[in-house]
């Protein structure tokens, strides 16, 4: 019995050669218009292609997912050297070429997603981080909405003036969203503030998704176990396929710090509470391609 499980690579391939560009200001800056233009549409249309490389290379090798870089369109939000795409797309090639590679995805049933960098923050206290990241979150949610990705997964953000200060700037961030991001927005525990009893309340207040990370349900725990914790992100999501994030310690559980990640996922880390859910899991690891592979080696079968 196939397993209802399907596992997600996140970002880069450590065998296969595909590579996303991407670009510096500091380069980009010293060009004239013309040739910064040129520079950037060059990159975003291989960007565009190697999706559609990464797409089919998932299908080939049996992986259900696949988080796609939040550097795609490298400096698009950068306040000197930023562009919209309809701007620099001149000769109408680089939005097709997207949202060919989304068209593939959905062919080859790959789930698409997105997890915005650290300098998202949108509860952060300074309202010039709360601005840029709203920018990028918006931009993101128009990058998803070109290939079909149907998640930006997005950390709590900092704690300045305690939890419940910092959960209620999030609120307000949530709400200034743009509908596309408003839409795709998932909050992920994290491993160092907000653990999933602290987020729970929030998204069912907001109806915003959780994505339950369980390498950092363990390093943060809260008093929930794995069981309850799954349990309760699945119910947010309603109708949707849930997401999920697991990851093994690089030093082990007994290490002083638990959270880097491994190169691979040690098979007692999969919950056996996951076993048998229609659900994705991003496979978290250092190994890439590789620890996809050897976990679905674990799951498969598990019905």
């Amino acid at each position: 019995m196939t397993s209802p499980v399907r596992l997600g690579l996140c970002c880069q391939f450590l065998d296969s050669p595909i590579k996303f560009r991407t670009a510096t200001h500091t380069y980009v800056s010293t060009l004239t218009p013309a040739r910064r233009r040129a520079y950037l549409q060059d990159i975003l249309l291989s960007n565009a292609r190697t999706l559609a490389l990464a797409v089919r290379r998932c299908h080939e090798l049996g992986i259900g997912a696949f988080r796609i870089n939040s550097q795609i369109a490298p400096l698009a939000t950068h306040p000197k050297t930023g562009y919209t795409l309809d701007a620099i797309d001149r000769n109408a090639e680089i939005i097709p070429a997207f949202r060919s590679a989304g068209a593939l995805a959905r062919e080859l049933d790959i789930r698409l997603s997105f997890h915005p960098d650290q300098f998202v923050v949108l509860n952060s206290a300074r309202e010039t981080v709360v601005q840029s990241s709203v920018t990028e979150m918006n931009l993101q949610a128009t990058m998803a909405e070109l290939v079909g990705a149907d998640t930006l997964t997005l950390h709590g953000g900092g704690m300045t003036g305690g939890k419940p200060a910092a959960l209620e700037r999030l609120a307000l961030g949530v709400e200034r969203l743009g509908a596309g991001a408003r839409l795709r927005l998932a909050l992920e525990n994290d491993d160092r503030q907000f653990a999933p009893a602290d987020l729970l309340p929030l998204c069912n207040e907001l109806k915003v998704p959780l994505v339950y990370d369980v390498h950092h349900h363990r390093c943060l725990p809260d008093g929930l176990s794995v069981a309850d914790a799954s349990t309760l992100a699945r119910a947010t999501w309603g109708t949707r396929e849930p997401w999920m994030h697991i990851s093994s310690p690089r030093d082990g559980w007994a290490a002083a710090n638990p959270r880097p990640h491994a190169d691979y996922i040690d098979p007692a880390d999969f919950p056996v509470e996951w076993r048998g859910m229609r659900i994705t899991v991003d496979v978290e690891a250092k190994a890439k391609e590789r620890a996809v592979l050897a976990m679905r080696e674990v799951v498969k079968g598990e019905g």
